[in-house]
């Protein structure tokens, strides 16, 4: 049986602030996120009956509407994943007492909301360390899903920050261990280093294409700015046994419905309406189901390929 799983990560407007160096105040909705964007995102996945993982911020939940957001797509079936406590994008660079605070606050502040612990993780930016896998290990987390072995991803990251940088600005935002390149690129079981197979922790490394065809990215930004044919083709392209396509929820924001015109000019998705990129996203989400797909989220992949 052929499986997909389809993830959001929830990060707030603040965190593209922190990405691209905006300090001050930036003329946004900075909860347009969780107000108008996760209701499209659970409308469409109601519309396609496709289970979805989301990865929620624990800080953002001090914020009842937040909660109440949450506790509704859980409610709805969908899973709950831990996505740290505060989201620092250097997470894999601070010591080992932050990595365990991040992940077990992060976990507590989930639990605490929806009444059901998290038993998944994705790290900030998709950077991860072995000992950032030894910290989830502690915390018996079941699976992770942050490895991200895409080049082309990889090297426009790269340049973005140098970039930001050029400009007088500084990114929060750090780039992984190069060698994270050739990790594989479906589910495996992590070794040490972490790009390698071993009998550590489950990984559901981030979707990208076969391998002859450079590895292209499989992720919302992609298929949102590639439109219904360019979603279908790129999604033919991400096709294997397992399928992860990894969103966030600015993928179906809207600059104008939503308070967010200031950030046009940084984040390049937002000059798409989400009307526009629903219409690309359902065009993937089809596509999968046509190519004869089970749609599981990722605690349930895990229960199902251990079986």
């Amino acid at each position: 049986m052929k499986l997909a799983a389809v993830s959001v990560d929830i990060d707030e407007i603040d965190n593209y602030a922190a990405i691209y160096g905006l300090s001050g105040a930036l003329d946004v909705s900075l909860t347009a996120v969780y107000d108008k964007a996760l209701p499209r995102l659970g409308a469409l996945f109601a519309e396609l009956d496709v289970p979805c993982t989301f990865f929620a911020i624990g800080r953002d939940l001090t914020r009842a509407e937040n909660v109440a957001q949450l506790r509704a797509l859980h409610a709805a079936g969908h899973e709950i994943a831990n996505h740290s406590l505060n989201h620092y994008y250097d997470l894999t660079r601070r010591d080992r007492n932050t990595q365990q605070r991040e992940v077990r606050g992060g976990a507590d502040a989930i639990e605490a909301a929806v009444g059901a612990r998290p038993v998944g993780f994705r790290a900030p930016g998709y950077t991860i360390t072995d000992q950032l896998f030894e910290v989830l290990a502690g915390e018996a987390v079941r699976y992770d899903s942050s490895v991200f072995p895409c080049p082309p991803y990889y090297l426009a990251k790269a340049a973005a920050i140098g970039l930001i940088k050029a400009r007088g600005r500084q990114s929060r935002s750090v780039v992984d261990d190069p060698r994270v390149l050739s990790a594989p690129a479906e589910p495996y079981y992590v070794g040490r280093p972490y790009y390698r197979r071993g009998a550590g922790l489950r990984e559901f490394p981030i979707g990208v294409s076969g391998d002859w065809s450079m590895r292209l990215p499989y992720i919302g930004t992609t298929v949102a700015l590639a439109g219904e044919r360019g979603a279908r083709w790129l999604t033919r392209l991400a096709s294997r046994s397992f399928v992860n396509l990894e969103l966030h929820g600015i993928d179906l924001s809207d600059a104008h419905e939503d308070g967010l015109r200031g950030l046009v000019p940084y984040q390049q998705d937002l000059r798409r309406s989400a009307a526009e990129k629903r219409l690309a996203l359902a065009s993937a989400l089809s596509e999968l189901k046509r190519q004869g797909y089970t749609f599981v989220t990722l605690a349930e992949a895990t229960r199902r390929l251990a079986a």
